[in-house]
């Protein structure tokens, strides 16, 4: 799930709701693979944001270069997928 902090809709127990959630999908053993978005898009200094050029200003909806980063963040995982491999990442 990726971060949203500075939303409208965000709040603390959300955030960690988000948190808790990612903590899960990262671990969960019945998982192929995990293209993490939360890692991908995170501001560091800020982890609950967007990084700035990936927040179209709402803090929720991405720009044009945090849609292509997803796609950066998933290709690898798809292709190992694709390829029959199940390491996670």
């Amino acid at each position: 799930m990726t971060p949203f902090g500075g939303a409208a809709e965000w709040t603390p127990g959300r955030e960690a709701i988000r948190r808790a959630a990612n903590a899960h999908l990262r671990s969960a053993a019945a998982a192929d693979a995990v293209a993490d978005f939360d890692a991908a898009l995170r501001d560091p200094a800020a982890p609950s944001r967007l990084r700035p050029e990936y927040d179209s200003g709402d803090h929720l909806h991405l720009t044009d270069a945090g849609r292509a980063r997803l796609a950066e963040a998933a290709l690898p995982v798809l292709r190992r997928v694709a390829a029959g491999s199940r390491p996670r990442s």
